[in-house]
């Protein structure tokens, strides 16, 4: 059975970009959504806000990245097409400039590993492992190699001073795993100052061994 066309992957896409941005998980002209289907890339343009796409105006690459029809794509398209080449089983991928989770990725004396806690069993389900990788300027596309490499063994991860990207094997389990991330990113923060106790460690396992990545 074929999947959706892709003029109703476009549509969710806008529908999703603007419920994101109505929420305030995006803001401006910022944050980018993509969608593979068969060899081709759908991707958000360059320079529009998430709350007003045109499904008749995405954008279309390649997995290498190469822009092949439509709209410009948004400057961190290569993010997506690095994150699908470490990824066969990813369908979408998601990067917002999300509040909380910016300001986490602002925040010194981080583990590069693994940047937030264990808080909850969703956060392990959705996310998991959230490495940091440092800063580049958006668009440089010398992040290119180190995003492919660390997307091989994680989902999501999180770009210094910058914000989230995340994938899934369809837009739905990316915006889970992107809002769940943004949510436990805040419930970092409020903690600060106060004794926590994440889930242990045969915890996360546990729940890994039933949710793999």
């Amino acid at each position: 059975m074929s999947g959706p066309s892709r003029d109703e992957v476009s549509q969710e896409i806008a529908t999703l970009g603007a419920s994101l941005f109505e929420r305030g998980l995006t803001f401006g002209r910022t944050g980018n959504i993509s969608v593979r289907v068969g060899e081709e890339i759908i991707v958000t343009p360059t320079g529009l806000s998430l709350g007003r796409l045109n499904p008749d105006a995405l954008a279309l690459i390649d997995v290498a990245g190469t822009h092949i029809g439509g709209a410009k794509p948004s400057k961190e398209a290569f993010l997506h097409a690095a994150v699908y080449r470490a990824r066969p089983d990813a369908g979408a991928v998601i990067h917002l400039h999300s509040t909380h989770s910016v300001a986490v990725s602002c925040m010194a004396g981080l583990d590069p590993d693994n940047v937030l806690p264990p808080l909850t069993a969703y956060y392990v389900m959705r996310v998991g492992r959230l490495p940091l990788l440092p800063y580049h300027a958006p668009g440089d596309d010398s992040l290119k190699p180190l995003a492919e490499k660390v997307a091989t063994a994680n989902r999501a991860f999180l770009l210094a001073n910058h914000g989230p990207v995340v994938a899934a094997t369809d837009l739905a389990g990316a915006a889970d795993a992107i809002e769940e991330l943004e949510e436990t990113a805040r419930l970092f923060l409020l903690l600060q100052g106060h004794p926590t106790r994440p889930l242990t460690s045969d915890q996360v396992d546990e729940l890994t061994r039933r949710y793999p990545q």
